[in-house]
């Protein structure tokens, strides 16, 4: 195991700069998520960490070293890749303990890290099989088990579950997180899909045009986003967000609710109000209310999505876990408390409240 920093790092390509003096640093035997949208260079940081793109300006150091200028195969790390990257002419085992022939390591060791990393991945039954004889699943457990056998300091993951099928995602996040608690390594996982990066991290880091917007745990950034960004990334279904105008700490909804949030400054300013779909209750009149026309209800068992349109115009999803809503071309009440309402300026950025005096 081992820390990762990554100091003042960008990536250029010519004149197109991908990544702009990112600072981040990687606790050691965490697991630590980049989420974000495609093109926002998170595959890019990844690469630069394993060594296979160059490093424009700063530095990475993995257990305390610079590795800027080492190879790939000096610098402790392992990664796996989206299209598993197998040989196909060989056996799953010739797959998994590729690397270590190639270090010349002896025979039995081979033989032996090797059964160690296929009873860890339960593929001990799958050895003697090829590639072509595997499923997306079995695959992407054979290019884990490569990683696992070289004992890297650090494991690299870049989007390793695109490619298979929603449920056998499911059960692959499970697969590579009880990995995580078996082997207590360093990993740095890349994806663009948020609930992978919700139920795997540690730490979510969040990128986007090569910048941090905000990194955290994943409780900080669902509950406390720092911009309008994190707060519609992160979350499924996402945040509602609502025209309001805020004088002071009075704010007016343009759906009807007024709100007191003391401490906020601003006269008249354009703002926009934050809720998550949890937060509106059915027919809860109880606190502020705002009335929604009900488009389409999605029922999904336990839990139902009511998705609407607010008299101001904006869409707006409601989780209804009771089964209280209405029907599609109601008209239904929702209530919401100010506590659950989060203000963010008009240019994106979160207005917290002054702290009052006691």
């Amino acid at each position: 195991m081992a820390s990762l920093e990554i100091r003042g790092v960008s990536k250029s390509y010519g004149t197109l700069e991908v990544i702009e003096d990112l600072n981040l640093k990687v606790d050691d035997g965490a697991f630590t998520v980049f989420v974000g949208p495609s093109g926002c260079g998170k595959s890019t940081l990844l690469r630069m960490i394993a060594g296979l793109e160059p490093i424009t300006k700063g530095e990475v150091r993995i257990a305390g070293r610079r590795v800027n200028e080492e190879d790939p195969i000096e610098r402790g790390v392992a990664m796996v890749f989206q299209n598993y990257a197998l040989y196909p002419h060989m056996t799953v085992e010739q797959n998994i303990g590729f690397s270590l022939r190639m270090a010349k390591l002896h025979k039995a060791e081979i033989a032996e890290r090797v059964r160690v990393a296929a009873r860890t991945l339960q593929i001990e039954e799958l050895l003697g099989r090829k590639p072509s004889q595997l499923s997306g699943g079995q695959r992407q457990r054979v290019a884990i088990g490569r990683a696992i056998v070289r004992d890297p300091e650090v494991f690299l993951f870049d989007e390793p579950l695109s490619n298979l099928d929603a449920e056998l995602r499911v059960s692959m996040r499970v697969e590579i997180a009880k990995l995580h608690h078996n082997l207590g390594s360093t990993m740095v996982y890349v994806t663009h899909d948020q609930t992978e990066a919700m139920t795997l991290a540690d730490k979510i880091v969040v990128i986007r045009d090569g910048k941090v917007e905000q990194a955290g745990t994943p409780e900080q950034l669902y509950e406390d986003p720092d911009n309008l960004f994190v707060a519609g990334f992160i979350g499924s279904p996402r945040m509602n967000l609502i025209d309001a105008r805020a004088d002071g700490g009075d704010i007016a909804l343009a759906a009807g609710a007024h709100l007191k949030i003391p401490g906020l400054d601003g006269h008249g300013d354009a703002v926009k109000i934050g809720i998550r779909p949890e937060h509106l209750r059915p027919n809860d009149t109880a606190d502020l209310t705002v009335d929604v026309a009900v488009d389409v209800v999605e029922n999904l068992g336990g839990t139902r999505y009511i998705y609407g349109t607010l008299a101001s115009g904006e869409p707006v999803i409601v989780e209804d876990r009771e089964k209280q809503g209405g029907r599609a071309g109601e008209s239904l009440t929702v209530g919401f408390a100010t506590d659950d309402a989060l203000v963010f300026s008009d240019n994106g950025q979160r207005l917290r409240p002054a702290a009052q005096p006691a």
